[in-house]
């Protein structure tokens, strides 16, 4: 009995506190402030990485580069095929 009636009670305090939940509203500079903290918790390694070079905070590998040669922007070129070069002639 003893159960139910602590079931009862967790499960009638967890109805009432979601539906006061639905009603709370926060004014915009928090929801702002609240963005703007978790921007900056995302990105921490990179920040504070960047005023330590002496390696003391270890940085993932850079990415490697694309070729940036100017003969990877040129278009691509395909061989013709052999049956068209004899039509063409015949």
């Amino acid at each position: 009995m003893r159960v139910w009636l602590a079931c009862f009670f967790v499960l009638f305090a967890l109805a009432e506190l979601f539906d006061w939940v639905k009603e709370f509203t926060l004014p915009l500079p928090i929801y702002i402030l609240g963005g703007a903290f978790l921007a900056v918790a995302s990105n921490y390694d990179k920040i504070v990485g960047s005023y330590f070079n002496d390696g003391t905070i270890e940085r993932s590998p850079e990415p490697p580069q694309l070729d940036s040669s100017p003969q990877s922007l040129s278009p691509i070129s395909l061989p013709e095929p052999q049956n068209r070069k004899q039509e063409v002639e015949g």
